[in-house]
């Protein structure tokens, strides 16, 4: 009844395909003209490859030709000036004053005469014989300002972001008491002053905003903040009562700030460019400012007006008013550094630095000054007519730089990131 079941056929493996001979031997000298085309690109490749190594083996043995060309030519050059410094060393002292001089005193009509210093120059009191380093506070960032407390017990380091503060009344400390963040994080802090009580620090810098700190506190903070339109402050004065700070501002106004009540109270108008530095009689009535203008001027507290202005040639980025009151230091961009009689019309100009001078700074007693520079050189100067008193060399340009209230240390700001102080030696 059912059909009869059927088996499927059995699987037939597939047919290979068949080639002729003929066919084959296309195949097989299709595949070895492709092997052959592909040899051929391969050795050009090579052969290429091959030329650049000769080239470059060519150009290192030019290049170390040179290289040891060089170095022989080096060597005689440094033997060369090793002779010709022995010989500036015989034949300077048999050259007249005027070749040798580096202080030179500037009539009113111009002419320049080197100075014949007095006999008491470096000699007398108050008048350092040298200075030595005592201690290194490395503060981790490019040190743009500095100020030292009164008494000498701490130093304040103003880098970016920030200002450290060190206790150098042991010289074993390594690691600053205290750290005070201010600003924001990459701006650069460019000046910072304390008030004549020690309990108040004013910094200012690369931000529209000075920062008052109150250091009396358990821990330092900020007590108010003065914000003016400039984007940034390059230096700060404080007048003698404590009442007033001054800050130098980039477009060129100077603001005169009253700090109990926090308010900005005037501004002398008057650069063309920015302010880049200051400083204050020590009767506090009357104000000296610098700036990029290639300009000096000096304002009358009492009746807020510019008194004079002293032209020149160069910027301004330092300087200096003596606590006798009668001269003025002045550094410039071009490496000189000019005191001015703020009465007469002559004044000395004088020429160690090989570079800009970056900051300036009097002795309490008036007998003598510093001065700093891109040149690596700490320069101590006798004032009024500038003959050196003693010069230290740093490894990196000094940018900042104060003396203590005693005038017994120095405290100096560099480029390599520390802080270096200074014992004075009488």
């Amino acid at each position: 009844m059912y059909p009869q079941t059927r088996h499927p056929a059995p699987h037939q493996p597939a047919q290979p395909f068949k080639f002729t001979i003929s066919e084959s031997c296309d195949r097989i000298k299709e595949e070895f003209q492709f092997l052959q085309a592909q040899y051929h690109s391969l050795k050009l490749e090579c052969e290429k490859l091959a030329s650049e190594k000769t080239e470059m083996q060519r150009h290192y043995v030019m290049y170390y030709e040179m290289s040891y060309g060089l170095n022989i030519e080096m060597h005689k050059q440094a033997e060369i000036v090793k002779r010709l410094n022995a010989i500036c060393a015989q034949v300077i002292p048999f050259l007249s004053q005027e070749v040798r001089a580096y202080s030179f005193h500037v009539s009113a009509d111009g002419q320049m005469q080197p100075v014949p210093f007095p006999p008491d120059a470096l000699i007398g009191p108050g008048i350092p014989r040298h200075a030595r380093q005592i201690n290194t506070l490395n503060h981790g960032e490019v040190v743009c300002a500095v100020t030292i407390s009164n008494p000498t017990r701490h130093v304040y380091t103003g880098g970016k972001g920030c200002v450290k503060v060190w206790d150098i009344s042991h010289p074993g400390n390594k690691s600053p008491v205290s750290q005070l963040d201010c600003l924001n994080r990459d701006n650069y802090i460019r000046s910072c002053r304390l008030l004549p009580d020690g309990r108040t620090l004013i910094v200012g810098g690369e931000a529209s905003t000075l920062s008052i700190w109150d250091l009396a506190a358990p821990t330092p903070r900020i007590k108010a903040e003065l914000t003016s339109s400039a984007p940034a402050c390059y230096a700060l004065a404080i007048s003698p009562d404590s009442k007033v700070c001054f800050s130098c501002c980039s477009d060129g106004n100077i603001a005169v700030w009253d700090l109990h009540n926090q308010t900005l109270v005037r501004q002398f108008q008057g650069h063309t460019d920015g302010a880049s530095c200051i400083d204050i009689s020590n009767d506090g009535t009357k104000l000296w400012t610098g700036g990029l203008d290639n300009t000096v001027r000096s304002w009358d507290l009492r009746e807020g007006r510019q008194l004079q202005q002293h032209d020149f040639t160069s910027q301004i980025f330092s300087l200096g008013y003596c606590p006798t009151g009668e001269w003025l230091a002045v550094g410039m961009e071009n490496s000189n550094v000019e005191v001015l009689h703020v009465t007469k019309p002559d004044k000395y100009q004088l020429h160690l630095h090989e570079s800009c001078v970056l900051s300036l700074k009097f002795a309490h007693c008036g007998k003598w000054f510093v001065s700093t520079g891109k040149d690596n050189l700490l320069n101590a100067w006798r004032t009024p007519y500038g003959a050196s008193i003693f010069q230290s060399k740093e490894s990196s340009s000094v940018l900042s730089c104060d003396i203590s209230v005693d005038d017994k240390y120095i405290v100096t700001g560099s480029g390599d990131k520390k802080a270096t102080v200074y014992e004075v030696i009488y």
